[in-house]
């Protein structure tokens, strides 16, 4: 069986550890494990819901070459995907969901990204985030994240980060690229205090908080977004209310000796609901009755209302329509704008490429690289996703801001 796996593995492009638990593994790497379940089975009719989320940019070129000749020997493909131009690149037909019904089928062959962005939201949406003057003239500021030196185990016990340096300033975005599995998920839990590091130190604005509990993160200044929103950012059987002061709930004005002051807590969720236009009957729906959009703007609203001053987003908009892509992109901005500095964890290239000023590429638990976005290329980007280091020579860290590294003398 495991050479089987690992053939199919090998010709498909879906590097897989046959002998590895579930349960260790990130998201991306259990979508591969089901992409090879289905070829393993042989079957006929394949449903495959954003398989490329968990390749580099040559992989997906290569992925596609595989469905074509599937395509060729009789089989039937129903591909999922919010990536327009993938779509566009690889069927015959396309037919469009909102709001859980069918609005159009079309030949792919006469639609654009543009008329199928519109078909989606009903309404034009922006190919990439608008940025104003002011937003491309802001320059960063003091750092507010470092890491030093960072190792950490993952949950098979192997090293799961593997000496990682970085910096993020105040009023920057870094992004952080790489294929599902490359220590992603370590590095946001050592850094949020879900995971403990094996050696190194991380620092919040000059301050060793190695080791810290999350909630004393927290109450530093720091907000997390999740990889796996409904798991670790929500509890279901909550409701919207309970979710949204999930952070707070025994702290004034919602508590007071030890009791919930209702009357608060309603207020403030119908603040938040309505500015972060959540779509719910009440504050009193459970939180897995929401759609997922509303779902991680419910996240969104309890993490950034609290103002952090660095803010963790891992994968923010997986599985997310673009309308709610859209404004999830627009709230990251505004963090920045107001000073807030993010690491964007992200296996999408193309959110990457928008949203950062810099970016980190990260393979096997290593930085491989850090570059100004202007000089990045999706495929230069994707040969180090993919291990293969080479030029350009990447910088070291932003140096132009001229800032000594938080924690030293200067």
């Amino acid at each position: 069986v495991s050479a089987r796996i690992e053939e199919l593995a090998s010709t498909y492009g879906l590097q897989v550890d046959p002998g590895a638990y579930i349960w260790q593994l990130a998201v991306g790497q259990r979508q591969r494990v089901e992409i090879i379940k289905a070829l393993y089975r042989g079957a006929q009719l394949l449903i495959l819901d954003e398989p490329t989320a968990v390749l580099t940019p040559q992989e997906v070129d290569e992925f596609f070459v595989t469905i074509r000749q599937m395509v060729h020997e009789q089989h039937a493909i129903i591909f999922i995907s919010h990536k327009l131009h993938e779509v566009l690149a690889i069927s015959q037909n396309v037919t469009v969901l909102r709001d859980g019904k069918s609005v159009a089928t079309r030949e792919t062959a006469g639609c654009t990204k543009s008329d199928l962005a519109r078909l989606m939201v009903g309404r034009e949406v922006r190919s990439k985030p608008e940025l104003t003057a002011e937003m491309v003239a802001l320059q960063p500021g003091d750092v507010r994240l470092e890491l030093r030196k960072l190792f950490a185990q993952s949950d098979r016990g192997l090293e799961g980060l593997r000496g990682v340096d970085l910096q993020v300033r105040s009023n920057e975005i870094v992004g952080l690229a790489g294929v599902s599995g490359n220590g992603q998920r370590e590095l946001a839990e050592v850094i949020t205090g879900l995971r403990p590091a094996t050696s190194g130190q991380v620092y919040l604005e000059g301050q060793d908080v190695t080791g810290l509990l999350p909630g004393e993160l927290t109450d530093r200044g720091l907000a997390y977004i999740p990889e796996e929103r409904m798991k670790d950012g929500m509890i279901q059987g909550f409701s919207i209310a309970e979710n949204i002061i999930l952070r707070d709930h025994n702290h004034l004005p919602f508590a007071r000796n030890g009791l919930l002051r209702h009357k608060v807590i309603s207020e403030y969720s119908d603040q938040l609901i309505k500015n972060y236009r959540v779509k719910t009957p009440s504050r009193d729906t459970l939180a897995k009755n929401l759609s997922g959009g509303n779902i991680q703007k419910v996240v969104l609203a309890r993490e950034l209302s609290r103002e952090p001053r660095v803010v963790i987003a891992a994968q923010p908009t997986r599985g997310l329509d673009i309308g709610a892509t859209e404004y999830v992109h627009a709230q990251l901005l505004d963090q920045r704008q107001l000073g807030a500095a993010i690491l964007l964890i992200s296996e999408d290239l193309d959110e990457i490429l928008a949203l950062s000023d810099r970016i980190a590429v990260i393979y096997e638990g290593k930085i491989m690289g850090i570059f100004e976005q202007e000089k990045a290329t999706p495929e230069h980007l994707g040969l180090l996703m993919a291990g293969v280091k080479e030029e350009p020579t990447p910088l070291a860290q932003n140096d132009s801001a001229g800032t000594p590294p938080a924690g030293t003398d200067g």
